[in-house]
């Protein structure tokens, strides 16, 4: 008997949180994360709303479950399984497929009886952070349940071809022969921060500025910045980590970023500046043209720089970073913005990109300059 009364609540447990799974579909207009899919592993619930169909969907896909998330469009016929997955996983060693599916908020845009849209935002886990992606999804009734309108994705299809090698590199011969990557037995390269700028921004400080490799040979660069209160002490030391292109050809500027979180610029009475070069081997290859830029504001509402990029060379770029400097009516830094573009860079084509732009920074910005840092397997 004593068993009795912990076997009812056990079971009274599972009950009560498998009500809870399958009700959690729609707070206030929007269906919020994984756990608004199916109650159990395995189970799926019956699409009998456009939300519950496009849930069903990203729930498969979050857990991989190909078949099941194939059979849950409508127009199979648009892309084969293998397309399907590849829009989902990346392909070409890009950022996507380094990524796994998080969690996701749905919002209806439109639904009538027998067809929907439903705008989705995508929370996704990479190795340079969490990363968000917004998509509009187009469902349809399929007699008594609802399946979503796949639509096709055109993946760049590059012609048999000859590039012609021209552009210029830099080999490093260690004597050593141990130090292939970095030479530290001979004078580093002559780099200098030619602007800085520190700003109150959002929930702490940023310092921003751009560097210059003034020297005839290429340098790994990195810059870190100190803040200082009025009695000499330290605040913080923060470096530009991934918010400047690292290695610089000769004559070659990049922008730079330090985000200092949780820190006012009130209580801080002196910045103390140092950059670091190291002499590295590099290639001006592969050459990625920056076109069509210029600053508008996306469907949210957000206002972003965006343009297109052109990988000139015969060598795929795995995973491109865009970092742009942002310069008012006098020329001077005014904010540094960057984003990683998710899919590759396959030779000889072209590729959207779009950095958020603070909404306080639009008015005062007068121009840009973009550089693209790239990470590509066998090289990096």
């Amino acid at each position: 008997m004593k068993f009795i009364l912990p076997i009812i609540l056990a079971i009274a447990t599972v009950v009560l949180i498998g009500v809870a799974f399958v009700a959690s579909g729609t707070v206030v207009g929007k269906t919020v994360g994984i756990e608004a899919g199916s109650a159990m592993y395995g189970l799926t619930p019956k699409a009998s709303t456009p939300d519950q169909a496009l849930t069903n969907l990203l729930v498969d896909v979050k857990r991989r479950n190909w078949d099941q998330a194939y059979g849950e469009i409508s127009n199979p016929q648009v892309a084969t399984k293998q397309q399907f997955i590849q829009a989902w996983t990346g392909s070409y060693g890009s950022l996507r497929t380094f990524s796994a599916l998080e969690g996701f908020e749905l919002r209806p845009m439109h639904i009538t009886n027998d067809a929907a849209q439903m705008r989705v935002r995508l929370h996704w886990t990479t190795p340079i952070g969490p990363l968000e992606d917004v998509r509009d999804f187009h469902l349809a009734k399929v007699g008594d349940i609802w399946k979503t309108v796949w639509s096709k994705t055109d993946v760049p299809n590059v012609p048999s071809q000859v590039i012609p090698v021209t552009y210029l590199r830099w080999d490093l011969v260690s004597a050593a022969g141990d130090d292939e990557w970095g030479a530290k037995n001979i004078d580093a390269p002559h780099v200098r921060i030619i602007s800085m700028n520190p700003l109150d921004f959002a929930e702490g400080a940023v310092v921003l500025g751009e560097v210059v490799n003034e020297d005839t040979i290429p340098a790994f660069v990195n810059v870190t910045a100190t803040l200082v209160d009025g009695s000499g002490k330290e605040i913080d030391e923060e470096t530009s980590f991934d918010k400047i292109d690292h290695i610089l050809l000769p004559k070659q500027v990049t922008p730079y970023r330090i985000d200092f979180p949780k820190v006012n610029l009130k209580n801080v009475k002196n910045v103390r500046m140092n950059v670091k070069a190291t002499l590295v081997p590099a290639s001006a290859d592969p050459v990625i043209g920056v076109m069509n830029q210029k600053v508008d504001p996306d469907y949210q509402g957000k206002s972003v720089l965006r343009g297109d990029l052109l990988n000139e060379s015969g060598q795929t770029v795995n995973i491109p970073h865009v970092i742009a400097s942002l310069y008012d009516n006098n020329g001077k830094v005014i904010w540094v913005a960057d984003g990683y573009v998710e899919h590759s860079l396959l030779p000889q084509t072209a590729a959207p990109f779009e950095i958020e732009i603070p909404k306080n920074m639009v008015p005062k910005v007068s121009n840009f300059h973009v550089v693209v840092n790239q990470y590509s397997m066998g090289r990096n």
